[in-house]
């Protein structure tokens, strides 16, 4: 099958190549909110906005008249750039139906012009590019130098374009390539529950957890050091300009920090390197509303630090590339308040997020929280599933036949979840 996959890595730039991109980046930036800007006025005058291919002729006209400086970059850099600006407002109107509809809650996102305060940004070439063990190849900007040997995929595949981003003084080009990759085989091993949480990163049904890393949190300190000290530097001094640099640095790291921990944690839950017989066949989830549980002020910046909706976009595709398939369990799955005992079920009124130890009054059982609610989530089964494709707990009993978990009050069978290759789940 075909495979679109991205390879980013960092760029070895001297002082000449270095401005060249900074150019590159300030012309895409130019023309987005120049897009924009005719987009909106031409909506309010005639009713309709101009289409990319539109903007990008009025942008030639322009060149040899008013905006002579855009000739020492590639037009790429805008022609992709008023193209995302088109993708944007296609966005926005999907959005709007479905706020419409009543199947969105939320802002819809009306694209909003890009500010120099937010970063220099990015541009996107395509055309002739190369990649080479130790260089690439592109447009305009010529061969530069890769921090990384032999790390970009450059044998049997198709370079689609080349991304070029800035990142707290820091400056990557990520390469878009289709590649042909064979079918995945389907997974054979046993079905897990993961349950997501702040004390820990993730929890796995057969007893594994993840040690959620509090990149924010650990980091808070500094962070909070060197913001009182921006404050009190005067706007335009080299010295807060410094200050803001290291402050730039210090949140790319947590990022940085925290995208480890998901990429290690969702890799071991696939195990796609490993045999079929030892991947799950499938991962049940949780459909998390995030953004009611940011509403908790107490608990909102431990749960941003998670990154819950990143885990979920890593499972989803890796999940597709091993073979394996993914349930998302309905949101109002009691995974927490259920007992995982063998043929209880029973389901409390009330759990405190202070109580870290489940204990059941019907059968007695003691188990940590988060192992119980994985436990919960690997015996899930949407309705339509056939008994066929159930799943056999490790207590030995088919957990996934509606007469071994009781029904708790008010609530029926869950729905049928889409896999992993139809939908994504909502984790925000």
């Amino acid at each position: 099958m075909k495979r679109i996959r991205g390879y980013k890595t960092e760029l070895d730039l001297n002082d000449r190549q270095r401005t060249a991109c900074v150019k590159h980046a300030g012309a895409a930036r130019y023309a987005y909110n120049w897009g924009l800007r005719r987009k909106m006025d031409a909506y309010q005058a005639t009713g309709k906005s101009p289409t990319a291919i539109d903007l990008h002729r009025e942008l030639n006209v322009l060149k040899k008249s008013e905006l002579g400086w855009m000739y020492e970059v590639s037009k790429c850099a805008a022609q992709e750039a008023l193209r995302d600006l088109d993708r944007a407002f296609a966005n926005f109107f999907r959005r709007v139906k479905l706020k419409q509809q009543g199947k969105l809650k939320g802002p819809v996102g009306f694209p909003r012009f890009k500010s120099r305060k937010a970063g220099l940004g990015s541009f996107r070439l395509t055309g002739s590019i190369h990649v080479y063990e130790d260089r690439i190849q592109l447009p305009r900007l010529g061969r530069l130098r890769l921090k990384e040997r032999g790390y970009l995929a450059t044998n049997g595949v198709k370079i689609l374009s080349a991304t070029v981003s800035e990142r707290a003084g820091r400056w990557f080009v990520s390469v878009q390539v289709e590649e042909d990759v064979p079918d995945p085989t389907p997974a054979r091993g046993e079905r897990l529950g993961v349950d997501l949480g702040v004390k820990t990163l993730a929890m796995r049904s057969d007893g594994i957890s993840y040690e959620n890393p509090k990149a924010l949190h650990r980091a808070q300190k500094k962070l909070r050091r060197l913001q009182r000290k921006l404050s009190r530097q005067q706007k335009g001094s080299r010295n807060r300009e410094k200050t803001r640099r290291r402050i730039a640095r210090l949140h790319y790291r947590i990022a940085n920090v925290r995208r480890d921990s998901l990429h290690k944690a969702t890799s071991d839950i696939l195990a796609r390197a490993k045999p079929d017989i030892e991947r799950p066949r499938a991962v049940v989830l949780e459909d998390l509303n995030v953004r009611g549980m940011l509403q908790n002020h107490c608990l909102a910046r431990a749960i941003s630090d998670v990154g819950m909706h990143e885990f979920g976009r890593q499972v989803q595709y890796k999940a597709a590339w091993g073979g394996t398939e993914v349930v998302i369990a309905d949101r109002w799955y009691p995974s927490s308040k259920r007992c995982s005992g063998s043929r209880c079920g029973e389901v409390k009124d009330d759990l405190d997020l202070s109580q870290r130890v489940y204990q059941c009054d019907r059968c007695g059982l003691v188990i940590d929280r988060d192992l119980n609610a994985a436990r919960n989530l690997a015996q899930y089964k949407p309705t339509g599933m056939s008994s066929s494709q159930s799943t056999v707990s490790s207590t030995g009993s088919d957990a996934c036949e509606e007469d071994v978990r009781p029904a708790w009050s008010g609530q029926t069978s869950m729905k049928q979840e889409p896999n992993c290759n139809l939908a994504m789940p909502r984790f925000a």
